[in-house]
């Protein structure tokens, strides 16, 4: 991204009137991934403005097709093909950062063959560093983002993230952490309804994975087709919730897409190579937060949210906070989520946690963030009637005793 680039990349997403999203996706890999991020800064941007870029979570532009018969000539294992029956020529899916298709194994196997897409690679390596450059002269140029946000450490954040997202080995790996995790705490919060995908090691590398071929149907085909029963989203946030609240270490982009509910009707983790991992003041200050509202707790939970932050606020500021957040959550859960999502609540309360309250909203924290925005995000897709805050209150209470969680006081 060359310095003219960037400059209208900032100003798209600095700008009070909507991006021009179509615009950021030709910019390429690193735009896309760079705005992803910005999405989640309402302290930044505004709630509007952020509710438009998180489009970009679900509808990146695809690519045309690489050759793909020439990629894995290049860059799979040696003999690569001798291990395939048939190979599909169209792919099953193409997107920003790899390209899939669906094969057989000489022993019947069902397989998928996923691989990076070397020229957005490439130039995603190189423009990180080069992006850092002008990132440092922006700063100077808008002391209104170096006051409110912590761009360059966003850029950290996605670096690292498209980074291993990169590297297909980090897909093995971060399935094998997570599936540890899941035999860990098996004795005290049984998972039955979750697996991971069959990877084959010995076909792989770093640019290209072989894995299971999951037959089922992904969560975004289930909002399609309106087949999600709210027990399975429920079970989903049993599930997923247990990494983030319980355990700090969790699939960072558990995204619709991503998750498939097999014939068994299991949910199968996939894409699985950026795993996060929160310090446990991120965490459990979130948890405590959201079981404090459950139990409509309101001034513990605004107190909860500050444990983020090493300097609390004091005097005329705490109480500026307050009331701030009791005006957020006024009437908070007598409407259902399809009047008051999940999401525009948090962005409130993420921005006046930061503007009134000095509170510190670093990368650590927008994964699991995001992780709620695409619950909200399912819930109002598929049941906009529910009271979701309410119906999360069990599973919390089952996290805090099962998952060993500390208690608070109201």
């Amino acid at each position: 991204m060359r310095m003219l680039t960037f400059f209208r990349f900032m100003r798209q997403i600095l700008r009070k009137k909507p991006a021009d999203l179509d615009w950021i996706q030709r910019q390429g890999l690193m735009a896309v991934k760079l705005a992803q991020i910005f999405a989640l800064r309402p302290d930044l941007l505004g709630e509007e403005k952020c509710k438009q870029l998180q489009q970009l979570y679900q509808h990146a532009a695809s690519i045309p097709p690489e050759n793909w018969e020439e990629t894995l000539k290049s860059k799979a294992i040696p003999n690569f093909f001798d291990n395939f029956k048939t190979i599909d020529s169209t792919p099953l899916a193409a997107a920003s950062v790899g390209q899939v298709h669906r094969a057989t194994l000489h022993n019947g196997d069902e397989v998928v063959i996923k691989f990076v897409k070397q020229a957005n690679a490439v130039k995603f390596r190189q423009e990180v560093d080069r992006m850092r450059s002008w990132l440092r002269i922006f700063l100077v140029l808008s002391p209104r983002l170096r006051k409110v946000g912590n761009p360059m450490a966003l850029l950290n954040h996605v670096a690292d993230y498209t980074t291993r997202e990169l590297d297909l080995r980090n897909e093995i790996s971060g399935a094998e952490e997570l599936a540890r995790i899941q035999a860990e705490i098996a004795d005290e919060f049984p998972t039955p309804k979750l697996r991971f995908p069959k990877y084959y090691p010995k076909l792989s590398n770093e640019n290209v994975l072989v894995s299971e071929f999951i037959e089922g149907i992904s969560l975004e085909e289930g909002i399609e087709n309106k087949s999600l029963e709210w027990a399975t989203l429920l079970e989903l946030f049993r599930i997923h919730g247990a990494y983030l609240f319980g355990i700090g270490t969790f699939h960072g982009d558990l995204h619709p897409g991503n998750c498939i509910i097999d014939k068994e009707g299991r949910f199968v983790f996939i894409d699985n190579g950026a795993i996060c991992h929160a310090p446990s003041f991120v965490n459990r200050s979130l948890f405590n937060f959201f079981e404090h509202l459950s139990r409509q707790e309101m001034h513990s939970a605004f107190m909860s949210l500050l444990d983020m932050t090493t300097k609390k606020p004091t005097g005329k500021k705490m109480q500026k906070y307050l009331n701030r957040m009791n005006e957020i959550y006024a009437d908070f859960e007598k409407k259902p989520v399809g009047e008051q999502s999940l999401t525009r609540i948090m962005m409130q309360t993420v921005r006046a946690a930061v503007e009134l309250a000095n509170a510190e909203f670093g990368e650590e924290a927008f994964p699991i963030i995001r992780a709620l925005m695409y619950l909200d995000g399912l819930v109002i897709r598929t049941h906009p009637e529910v009271l979701l805050i309410k119906s999360m209150g069990p599973y919390l209470d089952e996290f805090r005793v099962k998952l060993g969680i500390e208690a608070t006081t109201a």
